[in-house]
């Protein structure tokens, strides 16, 4: 009798602890790092051949991605299907010539052009004058141009002594004022990520109507620039001397004869985001999202191995989704579904400029005014250049955005990982002044300049960044298992409080 009370109450005292004990902890157990393998070794495979927008393997991707909606039972929520089309338009431009009073100038070794836009087909730009803006490096563009009109005009501007961001800042500033052609000059004319290379493809968005024609910039040399100002018997060392000096050397126009010939071609391109749907209870007609890219930078002509298997980047923060939204569609099957519904969504071409979730923000499935938060994992299986050999290295991960637009949010991330996962959140990236402008470069992104609450998980940049070393073997798989479930425990708790995040802070739009 003694020996069955005795196991009775200890029965009853194991259950009083069972009860106790939160019940997101069991489905966060669900995320385990032999799961995520499995996932990421398809993903990140070479059949998958870096998962490139536009081109098959990100096609197989978004088809593996949607199967594993479809298994976990989530629903499709795009008139019954999981893939949301992304109308893309592939532009690809030769340059034929440029010549600056009679001399011609060879492609790439003395200039570069960027930028070229409007309608197909063969593109001449001859000028007589060029309007020469001065200005100091950082300076405001806009109290230096003054009254100058340069709308239909060919300006020239010197890069050098600025930073790509004053430079870039000023380009657009310049663009604003409908230039025929931006020339800016530089000791280093460098080259262009984004369809600046001849035959290069950029990829954008396809509008119902034409985009606005943006002036194209073209880059030159001061070997260049010199023959650019021979007419006026001066010399663009002259010009840029005095600009040095006192930066008041007026702008004023230039005779010379310049003519720039390129040619553009305009592509279809298909692409699709892949989303699954977990719809709520009470609160279902508010929707939390889990967001992170599953195409990378395809294949490389360059070395032995030619496939940028994109492992961590970001074939981590895909993993990551599958295994959060396992998670949460087995507490469902369980009776303890959200009370918020959940979005799942897979985003392409975030490396062709964060195209996939700009499209899904602009055409959103489910009211942005609903959307309670996003969730944003980009990178979350390596360890980066600055944690390498701390104490933590293995029990970090940078969180950025969390305080932007929401001090709730930010005060929820705290909690959760100080009650469940007791990870080292390092917020060193966390400022939209950061130089790496990590803010503004993943898809939580296009959310956060909708008002959107938003956070974003980030390992830090490694040695294998956007190469084809970036691979599944060099994955931590505990350490990606323990990121997602820091994520899980965050987005259980979005989901089910009373209340959504307050939205009280800046949107942090550039």
């Amino acid at each position: 009798m003694k020996i069955f009370c005795s196991t009775a109450l200890a029965l009853t005292f194991s259950t009083c602890l069972f009860a106790q004990d939160p019940i997101q902890k069991k489905y966060a157990a669900l995320i385990t790092a032999e799961d995520a393998k499995k996932h990421l070794s398809i993903i990140a495979s070479d059949a998958f051949e870096g998962r490139e927008t536009g081109k098959p393997g990100a096609m197989m991707a978004a088809n593996y991605i949607a199967a594993e909606f479809k298994r976990l039972g989530l629903q499709a929520p795009v008139n019954g299907s999981y893939f949301l089309d992304v109308p893309l338009v592939g532009k690809s431009f030769d340059v034929k010539s440029l010549t600056v009073n009679g001399n011609a100038f060879a492609y790439r070794k003395d200039f570069n052009v960027s930028s070229v836009s409007g309608p197909t087909g063969d593109k001449t730009i001859a000028v007589n004058e060029v309007m020469f803006l001065s200005h100091k490096p950082g300076g405001d563009p806009a109290a230096e141009l003054g009254n100058t009109d340069i709308k239909g005009k060919a300006v020239f501007i010197i890069s050098d002594g600025e930073t790509p961001q004053n430079s870039a800042k000023r380009i657009l500033f310049l663009r604003s004022k409908n230039p025929l052609l931006i020339i800016n000059c530089s000791a280093n004319i460098g080259g262009n990520s984004r369809g600046g290379a001849g035959n290069a493809m950029r990829l954008s968005i396809k509008e119902d109507k034409p985009a606005p024609v943006a002036a194209p910039v073209l880059t030159i040399t001061t070997e260049v620039g010199n023959q650019v100002f021979a007419n006026s018997g001066e010399t663009f060392e002259t010009f840029k001397a005095s600009a040095d000096a006192d930066g008041m050397q007026p702008n004023q126009a230039i005779k010379t004869d310049l003519s720039l010939v390129v040619s553009t071609v305009s592509t279809d391109v298909k692409a699709v985001d892949v989303l699954g749907f977990l719809p709520g209870t009470d609160l279902k007609d508010e929707v939390l999202v889990f967001s992170a890219h599953y195409d990378h930078i395809g294949l490389t002509t360059s070395g032995t191995d030619k496939v940028n298997n994109g492992a961590d980047d970001d074939g981590s923060g895909t993993t990551g989704i599958l295994e959060i939204a396992r998670a949460f569609a087995q507490a469902k099957k369980d009776g303890h579904g959200p009370r918020r519904s959940i979005l799942f969504l897979a985003n392409v071409g975030e490396e062709k400029g964060l195209l996939g979730s700009e499209y899904y923000t602009s055409h959103p499935v489910f009211p942005l005014e609903k959307t309670v938060t996003d969730l944003n994992i980009d990178m979350i299986g390596r360890v980066g250049f600055d944690m390498i050999g701390k104490p933590d290295s293995l029990n970090y991960v940078y969180v950025i955005g969390s305080s932007m637009l929401s001090t709730d949010l930010h005060k929820i991330t705290e909690k959760v990982n100080s009650t469940y996962t007791h990870m080292v959140l390092d917020y060193k990236y966390d400022d939209l002044n950061d130089p790496n402008r990590f803010y503004y470069r993943s898809d939580h992104y296009n959310f956060a300049k909708h008002g959107v609450p938003i956070i974003f998980y980030f390992d830090g940049v490694h040695a294998d960044y956007h190469k084809p070393s970036d691979e599944v073997d060099k994955i931590g798989f505990p350490m990606l298992a323990k990121r997602a479930q820091l994520v899980f425990y965050t987005g259980w708790d979005i989901a089910n409080r009373d209340k959504r995040p307050v939205v009280d802070g800046n949107t942090g739009k550039q």
